[in-house]
């Protein structure tokens, strides 16, 4: 049960389940599926039957999964799953037990509702871990989750955010009083420009927080900022944001499970194993071998005033997250009568163009940068730590590094404890280094321009591999 959501979405999914148990209840030929989450005998399961319930092949496509050696059949539950159905089904057949206690807040809620979907559990004979994990690895890592929860990393410090917050705040003000009192010339223009993108940079990387329910021990308190930021100040959906993002951080660089690497192979070939059989297959639907050049002119500065722009409404209309639109259009009313109020028609629009172009070009460095140069293929169903570390990377601490990244220059410490404030991802460091000397796991750390230009060369080589097998394999 992977989601970053809150008590609230878990009381609603409770509801739909005691509705539908009630209408079974009432159906003289209930679904087999269904009627297997009754009470029952314990029922015992080996890996290989669990591993054979994963959604797919012909019907009527069981999905199953693992936590705590106990099995549970989400058939019916996973299209109902406040984190998303693609993101339940991802992990359908396999043992979920750490991304389960990382992303769960409130576990206690979540236990409660696990109960109807229990159908058995592992046989005695069978290892509590994956045959496809590391053991120890295993054992080891959760003993560290336990010292981190022991030492308490998970715990916010409310003043770090509230003042980012209020820098965030200052800068937005202060964007529009330079136009009201200098004027609309060319460098009050450009002055104001770079105060907004600064601060809807830096509102992305506090909404990322609130939807990693961070900043409060509440999740509801996270849920309601969420919205003022992602929504208000920076004018897209919270929910779609956390559609996308939890499938990121449940399988990262894991083709057709992750969305941020969708872009293969429709604008860019990612990863040298998919970029060969890309070429041998002679499929083209780019250019790639000139990617990293276009890179420069279509993802940096396009993604947030295209594809994120249509994408973020589309998903909100579509889904009826009708208390998301409401507070996006705030952002809309708010932000055409300030500055229109100010500039003409056309100036509005480029003011507005610029700085979504700037702040998309901001982010994709920055997002990108832990991800695109590293290990990109097909889910091999690994231990949590393992799929996380061949997915990410870090970037040097600085306390200008720290402020320009969100602290996802931390990226590696961040995806193994996603709900850790991220005020304390040094403090964890270097404990994961240890962990992954212990066990022999490469814990990358480069200089910041070293990781941007290693998006270039990653694009360059993977484009240069699928030349090779298109021409001559």
């Amino acid at each position: 049960m992977v989601l970053l959501q809150g008590d609230g979405d878990w009381v609603a999914a409770d509801r739909d389940q005691k509705r539908d148990q009630k209408h079974q209840d009432q159906d003289p030929d209930p679904d087999p599926v269904v009627a297997a989450s009754a009470p029952w005998p314990c029922r015992c399961f080996t890996w290989e039957e669990i591993a054979q319930r994963s959604g797919r092949g012909p019907p009527p496509q069981d999905r199953w999964l693992v936590i705590d050696r106990k099995v549970y059949d989400i058939s019916h539950f996973y299209r109902r799953h406040p984190g998303g159905a693609r993101l339940l089904g991802s992990h359908a057949g396999q043992d979920v037990t750490d991304a389960f206690v990382a992303f769960h807040v409130d576990k206690l809620l979540v236990n409660k509702y696990l109960k109807s979907l229990l159908i058995g559990e592992l046989a005695p004979d069978q290892p509590s871990i994956e045959p496809t994990k590391n053991k120890m690895l295993v054992k080891d890592f959760r003993e560290l989750r336990a010292s981190v929860e022991k030492m308490g990393l998970l715990k916010p410090n409310k003043l770090f955010f509230f003042l980012h917050l209020a820098h965030i705040l200052l800068l937005d003000t202060a964007a529009w009083l330079v136009l009201f009192y200098f004027g609309t010339s060319l460098m009050p223009f450009i002055v104001s420009l770079v105060m907004m993108t600064i601060s809807q940079v830096q509102a992305s990387w506090l909404q990322h927080d609130l939807g990693h329910l961070s900043v409060f021990r509440k999740t509801k308190w996270n849920h309601l900022l969420h919205k003022f930021v992602m929504c208000h100040l920076i004018g897209a959906s919270a929910k779609w944001w956390t559609l996308l993002h939890s499938r990121h951080h449940a399988k990262p660089n894991c083709f057709q499970k992750d969305p941020d690497i969708d872009m293969h192979p429709f604008l860019f070939t990612l990863g040298k194993k998919f970029s060969v059989e890309l070429g041998i297959k002679k499929k083209k639907y780019m250019p790639y071998n000139h990617q990293h050049k276009y890179f420069f002119i279509t993802l940096p500065p396009l993604l947030f005033p295209t594809y994120f722009q249509c994408h973020t409404f589309y998903i909100a209309y579509t889904k009826r997250y009708w208390v998301d639109l409401a507070w996006m259009l705030t952002f809309y009313i708010r932000f055409f009568f300030t500055y229109g109020s100010l500039l003409e028609i056309k100036s509005l629009l480029a003011y507005y163009f610029i700085f979504r172009m700037l702040e998309s070009s901001w982010f994709v460095w920055v997002s990108q940068m832990n991800h695109i140069p590293m290990d990109i293929y097909y889910d091999k169903n690994l231990d949590w730590v393992s799929t996380q570390l061949q997915a990410t990377c870090n970037v040097e601490q600085s306390l200008f590094n720290d402020w320009f990244t969100g602290h996802l220059n931390f990226q590696i410490e961040h995806h193994l404890f996603p709900t850790m404030p991220r005020h304390n991802y040094w403090k964890v460091a270097p404990l994961v280094k240890s962990l992954c000397a212990k066990h022999g796991i490469e814990y990358q750390c480069k200089p910041l321009l070293t990781a941007f230009a290693d998006i270039v060369h990653s694009l360059k080589n993977s484009g240069e591999l699928w030349l090779d097998a298109y021409l001559h394999k």
